[in-house]
Parts: C-alpha cells; structure tokens; sequence
C-alpha cells in the first residue's frame, strides 16, 4: 500500500479548515485515513501559527516511505523537526496565546446629566415663581401710562403726542 501526506478539506464553505493526514493514495480527498498528522487553518491572522504538525509522526511517515503532497512537502520544510520557521512558528502561537489588551477608553464624551434633589426641584419651582410675581407688578405699572389708556391700536408701541 502507497501512502500519501496530504490535507482533508474540512469546513464550509469560503471557511476552509485542512487536516494534515496519513492517506491511502487510492483514497478519496476527504476519505478515510490511516493518521491525522496536523493540521492547517488558512484564516489565523499570524502566518507562521496557521501550521501545526506533530512533528515525530510526521517523521515517522516520511521514513516508511510516505510521500507527501505538493502542499505539506512545503508545511512540512517550514514546519516540521528542523523546519526553516520554526522559531518564528513559537513566536506566533505564543503571540496568539496570550491574552488580549485593551486600550483604555479614555473620557466618556458626555456624561449623563445627573438627577436633581427634591431641594434642587423646590429651588427651581420657586425661581420660576418668582418671575411671575415680577410680572404681575409690571402689568399694574403699564396701566398707569397714558400711552395704555385707551388710544386704541395707536397706542401700541407708537409714540404719541398729546396736544393740549
């Protein structure tokens, strides 16, 4: 039997997820598989995290004789024992690994208004009530004029003479 490392194709669709297994050359792409060696996620945001294979299996493989496939033999130089980006592969999961920092917000833009007292309620109930009296004083006042004493539409906001 003639064994092949390649990748079955998981996922859905526009959303691929691989794994990278031990297969029957006959076998279909997504059939049944002797091992499942790794695997390879193309939508990792850190390049060098995407690949993740279990290195001494992989060895194993290629030294009975596997061969792999155009795509892993590529994962596998990068990846795999003596891989040419392994550090920067440790670097990367170790970047995605840790936790999240969020920057402070800062400042609220606006604060909400804060609520009134039942004394700051009262305090303007009577400020309010104060113009109203002030009103009514200047009312009795106007009626003193001889300007609102009868001279009809006239008298409004016009200047009139009276002659003697």
């Amino acid at each position: 039997m003639s064994v092949r490392i390649r990748m079955k194709k998981l996922g859905r669709s526009h959303q691929a997820f691989f794994r990278i297994c031990a297969i029957d050359r006959r076998a279909p792409r997504d059939g049944r598989v002797l091992e499942e060696l790794g695997t390879y996620d193309p939508r990792v945001p850190e390049t060098d995290a995407r690949a993740i294979l279990v290195k001494d299996r992989v060895d194993y493989w290629l030294g009975v004789g596997a061969q792999p496939s155009e795509n892993v033999a590529v994962l596998i130089k990068k990846y795999g024992t003596n891989g040419t980006h392994d550090a920067a592969q440790k670097a990367a999961l170790a970047k995605l690994s840790a936790p999240k920092s969020v920057p402070d917000p800062g400042a609220p833009a606006s604060l909400p208004k804060p609520k009134k007292t039942k004394e700051e309620i009262a305090a303007d109930a009577a400020a309010a009530a104060a113009p109203a009296a002030n009103a009514e004083e200047t009312e009795g006042k106007a009626q003193d004029m001889p300007a609102a004493q009868g001279r009809g539409s006239r008298a409004r906001g016009c200047i009139t003479v009276l002659r003697s």
